[in-house]
Order: structure tokens, then sequence, then C-alpha cells
């Protein structure tokens, strides 16, 4: 990914019509504890970890949705869009050793 980021609308072009998502009136949405929520997503989280970076990276991701919905757990969507649009942005420079 360049510095111009995919939008929901997946052009890769902000719309007029929608706003970024971060910025949308509820991205403050309330993510209640959900016990069987977080168990099933660091469950899919582990199946799906394997030896490429992609499928690593996919379960890094999986989990920190994850820590959405434990009651100890401390991120927000907003950290977890930031978080993987840095991961992409790193990908597409050809890493960190270029």
């Amino acid at each position: 990914m360049s510095e111009e980021s995919v939008e929901p609308d997946g052009t890769g072009e902000e719309s007029e019509d929608e706003p970024d998502w971060q910025m949308a009136p509820d991205s403050d949405a309330d993510f209640r504890p959900d016990d069987e929520r977080v168990r099933v997503l660091r469950e899919v989280a582990e199946d799906v970890y394997g030896d490429s970076s992609e499928s690593k990276q996919l379960s890094a991701i999986l989990y920190r949705v994850s820590d959405l919905y434990d009651p100890d757990g401390d991120t927000s969507p907003e950290e977890i869009y930031l978080n993987v649009r840095h991961i992409m942005n790193i990908k597409e420079q050809g890493g960190l050793r270029r």
C-alpha cells in the first residue's frame, strides 16, 4: 500500500459521501466483554497461524481484535486499524530490512 490507503469501498479513494471510518461518529462503539467471542477469535487466530508472513499477520490481527472483547484487553478499533495500516505500509516497502 502507498500512503493512500484502501477505503471501505475498496477503491483506494475516500468518497465524499463516506467519511473515513475512523472519523465516523460510531467509531467509539462500546465493545462489551464477551469471553466466548474472545475464545473463538483466538482459536481462529491459532488455526490460521502458519509459516507464511501473511498467516502470521492475519493471526496477529485476529488476536488484537479479540482484545476488543477481553475485559483485560487495552485496544480500540482505531489502534487496530492504524497498526494494520502500518504493517501493510512496511510490507509494501519491502519489509523492515530493505
